[in-house]
């Protein structure tokens, strides 16, 4: 068993989180910018753009949080094996 003072992660890096936070806020500012896209043309199967663009943001939203997941995933992944990888060559000796 470790001890309490043992780090469970290794040094972050910045440029994963960033990037998670500006699709992040991607997909959460871009539809709360109504007067972009409060028209009725071009209409989609006889839908107003009103609200096929809205309904356009339901995937591309997914796709968005789905993908910082990964990147946040894999980066706390990586600094959990960086603290294992330390830990391990040590109790080998």
């Amino acid at each position: 068993m470790s001890s309490p003072d043992a780090p469970t992660r290794g040094p972050a890096r910045f440029g994963p989180y960033v990037i998670a936070g500006i699709l992040l806020a991607i997909a959460i500012v871009v539809p709360l910018f109504v007067p972009a896209y409060s028209l009725d043309e071009p209409r989609l199967a006889g839908m107003p753009f009103f609200y096929w663009y809205q309904m356009m943001w339901i995937p591309v939203t997914a796709a968005l949080v789905g993908t910082s997941y990964r990147l946040v995933t894999k980066e706390d992944r990586r600094r959990r094996e960086a603290v294992r990888g330390a830990t391990g060559a040590g109790e080998e000796r």
